[in-house]
């Protein structure tokens, strides 16, 4: 992994608050071992139900292709390299795609941000001016050093092709997006295979942890609850 992609990552991960972010600043991307889990449980519940109030509290199952319920396929190519700058993946450490971010946004936008279409309508056709007219190409055909360089030229505001959304607010909530799908629940879209909640060592929902588990200092790794609770709605749609 490149040394900048590495600093994004660890930039992200302890700035992951909000809806749907399970992290905090004092976690690291490995697992908590089970002493660590008491301190921030109710940090984490309160990432959990804000994940919930961000969605509208409706459950939305994965869709097998990874996009299509707002997006077309162009766009869909837009979203994902872009999240994919933002979290980028890495062997062992899961990314936005790995996570479905893309996904997640497409869901979103569909139901509960349902009135943010237009943002991202505007905002994609910006994006793709600004990268023409400075890289020749659109955003999703240029070169992970190139697209980066847009992404930084956006969170500064450094682009005339934006007027509304501006370069800032596009760029913002297309992050704060892609933090929500790399660590909310499985059940709204995104966190594919708890990607995100294994990058912080988040354990997800638990009926109860053990006096054994409390007192050990090994990793926790048994399976969230809540994840599982998606899975068998899955299987039985």
């Amino acid at each position: 992994m490149a040394k900048h992609d590495e600093s994004r990552r660890k930039f992200l991960v302890g700035t992951a608050i909000g809806a749907g972010a399970a992290a905090g600043a004092a976690l690291a991307p490995q697992a908590l071992a089970p002493q660590a889990l008491a301190k921030t449980a109710e940090h984490h519940h309160g990432a959990q139900v804000a994940a919930n109030e961000a969605s509208g509290h409706a459950a939305m199952a994965p869709m097998g292709g990874g996009h299509g319920a707002f997006f077309n396929d162009d766009d869909s190519r837009t979203v994902a390299a872009f999240a994919e700058r933002l979290m980028p993946g890495a062997p062992g450490k899961p990314g936005a795609t790995d996570a479905g971010v893309l996904n997640y946004i497409d869901l979103a936008l569909a139901g509960a941000y349902a009135d943010q279409q237009d943002f991202y309508r505007r905002g994609l056709t910006q994006l793709d001016a600004h990268c023409r007219a400075a890289h020749g190409k659109p955003f999703r055909s240029l070169a992970a050093a190139q697209q980066d360089e847009v992404i930084d030229a956006l969170q500064h505001g450094k682009s005339t092709a934006f007027t509304w959304p501006t370069a800032q607010a596009f760029f913002n909530t297309v992050r704060r997006h892609t933090l929500e799908g790399m660590f909310a629940d499985p059940i709204y879209g995104g966190n594919k295979d708890f990607a995100g909640w294994q990058l912080v060592g988040f354990p997800g929902a638990q009926m109860m942890f053990t006096e054994q588990d409390m007192l050990s200092k090994e990793a926790f790794t048994r399976e969230p609850i809540v994840g599982l609770q998606s899975r068998l709605k899955g299987k039985k749609t």
